[in-house]
């Protein structure tokens, strides 16, 4: 990625030339004869614009979409998604400023033809400029390396098998060795001056600051340096270098920890922070989007008549609540139709057959796996996906982690409404076998995969409901 001042010259510069460009060319006239063939355009009237009302157009267009661009000017790590969504986010405010402008000043207007003619191009121009800005170093330039690690031991233990220069790391304040080779330090707050320090290294912030270390120092990789895996600030580095763009690199002994490539062998994995590409990430948004929509519609009849049987039922709230774990560990809350006495919870897993806190209505409901539907909210608002392993309840995500040492690499992936494991039959009563299913379908994951396993859920739903019926 370019730094400093070159980045922003070079993104003003291009976002400038870009937009003049796309203008330009819409206002020429190949431009307006391509775009009187369409059947909107042609339906409004041709406007070319002479040489002095045309420069007053590219300016004044340049001007509002430079502008409304300001927020990406700064260097910063982000996902290659993150950037294409952010950056037509503000082209789309510069195109409503613009018709904005026409409408209360005709001395500035853009005319019509050419406001929607320059939309498409620079939907895509914008974003793939500062995709291609903040492409990864080459083999010709210096990548920025960092070890980020909780004990010196571990640290020390990473740099010596790292072959290029590393630009620093990341540690607590007070990092401990092992218990027999070194004193131990006063505490003081995190980020402060008084840590144990490595030579010929500096030390660049403590681990609470680790994004504001990666945009700060426009940091290109992360190697993870942790003693202990199962730890939340290990998932937690790796939730930065997701959420930044920045790639990760674990020692292969904790391989085990994380999702890799079947064939990095080294001393040093590459973690698979994006196990999707993006363009399959766009496909499988745009599909959850879809299926979640369609379904909150055709079944809001469904949903009211649910919601006044559960009332009338035992009177209780019609919505559940729980907190379930996400990507790395994050949290979100799932909603559920209530099918359960409101009592304590046990994160012991249970079958239905012997819980005898399930209502009457609650009975059908799960039989017929209609509690699910208001998770379709937590799908459309991106919470969840319509494939992926089963947001597990937090307190429950203990024991299971507890009883299998890999649940945690289900957190590389996004929760789904179904998966392997359900259309499998497998539950969490059996974490291994659960487990062997959703790390499967981490592997597998596509979109094709993933229509495959609705296809099969819900011929599953429909049995269960049919065998329902007929009890």
């Amino acid at each position: 990625m370019l730094g400093g001042w070159r980045y922003r010259l070079g993104s003003i510069a291009g976002v400038c030339l870009l937009t003049a460009l796309a203008v330009g060319v819409a206002n020429s006239p190949t431009g307006q004869a391509l775009t009187g063939a369409l059947p909107v355009f042609a339906q409004l009237a041709a406007d070319p614009p002479g040489v002095a009302e045309g420069l007053l157009e590219v300016s004044t267009t340049v001007c509002v979409v430079a502008v409304a661009c300001l927020p990406l000017y700064k260097p910063r790590p982000r996902r290659v998604l993150d950037v294409v969504v952010l950056a037509q986010k503000r082209v789309v405010v510069a195109l409503f400023a613009l018709a904005a402008i026409g409408y209360f000043d005709y001395t500035y207007r853009l005319p019509r033809t050419t406001l929607l003619a320059v939309t498409p191009v620079l939907l895509v121009a914008v974003p793939a400029l500062f995709v291609w800005i903040r492409r990864r170093p080459t083999p010709t330039t210096a990548a920025r390396t960092i070890v980020v690690g909780d004990t010196l031991d571990e640290i020390e233990r990473l740099v010596a098998d790292i072959d290029h220069p590393l630009y620093g790391y990341v540690c607590p304040t007070v990092v401990p060795r092992t218990p027999d080779a070194a004193p131990p330090h006063p505490a003081v707050a995190d980020g402060g001056s008084d840590a144990h320090t490595l030579s010929d290294h500096d030390r660049l912030g403590g681990l609470s600051r680790i994004e504001d270390v990666l945009v700060a120092h426009d940091i290109d990789t992360v190697v993870l340096a942790f003693e202990r895996t199962d730890r939340a600030e290990f998932f937690g580095a790796l939730d930065a270098c997701y959420e930044h763009g920045v790639a990760a690199k674990v020692h292969r002994d904790h391989a085990d920890r994380v999702l890799t490539a079947d064939d990095d062998v080294g001393t040093l994995a590459t973690v698979d922070v994006e196990p999707w590409d993006v363009q399959d990430y766009v496909l499988k948004r745009g599909f959850d989007i879809a299926f979640a929509a369609t379904g909150l519609l055709a079944l809001t009849p469904l949903v009211l008549a649910i919601a006044a049987a559960i009332k009338l039922d035992d009177g209780g709230s019609v919505l559940y609540t729980q907190q379930r774990t996400a990507v790395f560990g994050d949290t979100f809350d799932v909603y559920k139709f209530r099918s359960m006495i409101p009592q304590g919870e046990s994160v012991e897993p249970v079958n239905d057959e012997s819980n005898d806190r399930i209502t009457t209505i609650g009975g059908v409901l799960r039989q017929t796996h209609l509690d699910e539907i208001p998770q379709l909210w937590s799908i459309l608002v991106g919470d969840m996906s319509v494939v992926g392993p089963r947001a597990v309840w937090t307190e429950e995500e203990l024991l299971l982690e507890s009883q299998e040492q890999s649940w945690r690499k289900r957190w590389f992936v996004k929760p789904g409404l179904t998966g392997l494991a359900q259309v499998n039959g497998a539950k969490s009563t059996d974490p291994e076998e659960k487990l062997r299913w959703d790390l499967q379908y981490v592997k597998q994951q596509s979109l094709l995969v993933d229509l495959k396993i609705v296809v099969r859920q819900l011929w599953k739903v429909g049995v269960d409901a049919v065998e329902t019926l007929r009890r």
